[in-house]
């Protein structure tokens, strides 16, 4: 029902579908492009039309009172920022243990323009074993949904080329705020481990 309601939903606001979530229990989805605050809200929405039940990671001082109950229902796990384990690290652990989740992580990290993507949805996958799932939000055409799925190979240049030529035709709600899809040299990458 709440899937019809979704899809109702969204049909009236001009949007439709395409592709399908992947049929594998474990994997992390880039949510891109993050350019704007009703981001979120229409990935509520193109996840109950797909029936698609969604984790993210959330700083632990975001779940507590009066509204970490909002982010749990909405698939927020805290996560410790201050802990010695980094985001990365937490992230992977998480995907380990579980038997089902679909980790939803924005690689620029934030609805500011970036010079480029941070890393860690990347490591996250490549340490966990778990494929990689292309999420969108096309303004444009107003279509979201899944693109292709595959495995980060552990070449992240030739990986990121990949990703680059999927999401090139896709816009955001503000596209000046898309970051280039470039990673850092070599010698900071680890430095971007730190977050997701």
């Amino acid at each position: 029902m709440l899937s019809w309601f979704a899809g109702v939903v969204l049909r009236l606001a001009g949007w439709k579908p395409e592709g399908q979530p992947p049929d594998v229990p474990k994997y992390v989805i880039i949510a891109a492009p993050h350019t704007s605050n009703w981001d979120f809200p229409f990935t509520i929405m193109f996840a109950t039309y797909f029936r698609l039940k969604f984790n993210y990671m959330i700083k632990d001082e975001m779940m507590r009172p009066p509204w970490g109950w909002f982010f749990r229902a909405l698939g927020g796990i805290p996560i410790n920022r201050r802990s010695r384990n980094n985001v990365v690290e937490q992230s992977i652990e998480r995907l380990r243990q579980a038997e089902r989740l679909a980790l939803v992580v924005p690689p620029e990290g934030t609805r500011s323009k970036v010079t480029r993507w941070r890393t860690g949805f990347y490591y996250i996958a490549l340490g966990a074993g778990v494929p990689i799932a292309l999420g969108f939000l096309d303004f444009k055409r107003k279509v979201g949904g899944f693109g292709p799925l595959f495995y980060p190979t552990g070449d992240i240049e030739a990986d990121m080329a990949r990703i680059r030529s999927f999401y090139q035709g896709i816009t955001g709600k503000r596209p000046q705020q898309f970051g280039e899809i470039t990673i850092a040299p070599a010698e900071t990458i680890s430095e971007q481990q730190d977050g997701s």
